[in-house]
Parts: C-alpha cells; sequence; structure tokens
C-alpha cells in the first residue's frame, strides 16, 4: 500500500485488517483539517523561512545597477509570492484523495507489528512501523510523522532537490485523551521507544 503522501499513490483502506489479542486500541477520535494544518504550517515555516530569503535577495539584485524603490517593492512581492505558494502546498495536503483517510473518523489499534487505522470493522487502514519515521510528544498528543514518499525515478537534478527540500509533513495525530487507560499511554510509549521512533 502506498502512504498517504506518496506520489502517483492512491492510498487507501484495506478490508477485514486484524490486531493481535495484546493490541493497544484507543477510542474514536477524527483529526481536523484546521488542526493538521496549523501544526504542519508552523513546522514548515520553522524549517524553510530561510528560504523566504531567496526570492527577496534575487529581487533586491538589479538595485545594486539601477538604483530604485521598485526593486524593494519587487523583493517583497517575490517573497509574498514565494510564501503563499508554499503555504498553499501546505493546506492542499488536506485536500488530496490520498490524504483523505486521515482525516476520518477512526480508531487506533496498535501492537508490535503494525498500526491500524480502523474506521469500522469492514474499513481500516495498516501502517507497519517502518512507514513511521519519527514521533514526536507533544503536551496533549503524540504526532506520528510518516516516512516521505519517494519522488518518481525519472526526476532529476534541481527537480529532485525541489521535490526532497519542500516536502509536505504528513502525520498521524493521537490525542492523549483517547486512550483508554494511563497504563494503555505508557505502553504504547513504552513501544515505540522499542521501535526507536522516540527519545
Amino acid at each position: 500500500m502506498n502512504q498517504p503522501n506518496q506520489r502517483g499513490g492512491g492510498g487507501g483502506f484495506r478490508q477485514q485488517q486484524q490486531a493481535s489479542p495484546l493490541a493497544i486500541v484507543t477510542k474514536k477520535t477524527q483529526f481536523d483539517t484546521n488542526a493538521y494544518t496549523k501544526l504542519a504550517m508552523a513546522e514548515v515555516w520553522r524549517k524553510d523561512w530561510v528560504y523566504a530569503l531567496v526570492p527577496f535577495a534575487l529581487g533586491l539584485l538589479p538595485a545594486i545597477v539601477w538604483h530604485s524603490w521598485w526593486w524593494l517593492a519587487l523583493s517583497f512581492v517575490l517573497t509574498l509570492l514565494f510564501v503563499l505558494l508554499r503555504s498553499a502546498q501546505v493546506t492542499g495536503v488536506t485536500q488530496l484523495e490520498q490524504s483523505k483517510p486521515l482525516f476520518e473518523r477512526m480508531n487506533f489499534e496498535m501492537d508490535q507489528k503494525q498500526l491500524l487505522l480502523r474506521v469500522s470493522k469492514e474499513k481500516a487502514m495498516q501502517l507497519t512501523w517502518d512507514m513511521i519515521g519519527k514521533v514526536r510528544r507533544d503536551d496533549d498528543a503524540y504526532l506520528l510523522y510518516l516516512k516521505p514518499g519517494a519522488p518518481p525515478a525519472d526526476t532529476a537534478g534541481w527537480r529532485l532537490w525541489i521535490a526532497k527540500t519542500f516536502d509536505v509533513p504528513v502525520f498521524l495525530h493521537l490525542p492523549l485523551r483517547v486512550f483508554n487507560s494511563d497504563n494503555d499511554r505508557k505502553l504504547f510509549e513504552a513501544l515505540l521507544r522499542r521501535k526507536s521512533l522516540l527519545a
């Protein structure tokens, strides 16, 4: 199965996935698209703010030869366009067909082998632990980041650099309140540590 953010993907739900009897089962929850956008936007701009300086500098280059305030205005417009395009890329993830399953109402079932995202008895999406790149623990939730999808094989040069540099983070959001008990939360955290996903 393709990861939800793989290019050319078509991720979705598989039928009749069974969790282990020893699995940790959570209550149902739904990740709001606005909450995702807010978290992803903060992370992207924390990492990519320096790239916004490139169009600003390019807009100011002609001012070295021809002195005018118009070059300053041009550099501001170029920077604004870059910020708008990068922000649209982040918000666009919530509209992609292969990302829609991440925003459905579901419960999670975790065991040593897999993580099931279960919408109903018949409808579940299976993720193996090697599809998770890292886990971040916030005050009220765990964020499980999926590994980025590989660019198409024929992508090379500057296109490959852009595809890798300007990827959008895709993650699962597990609020602490979805765990049925504090013991389940501790077992889940111990599982993440065994998988070397949580420091």
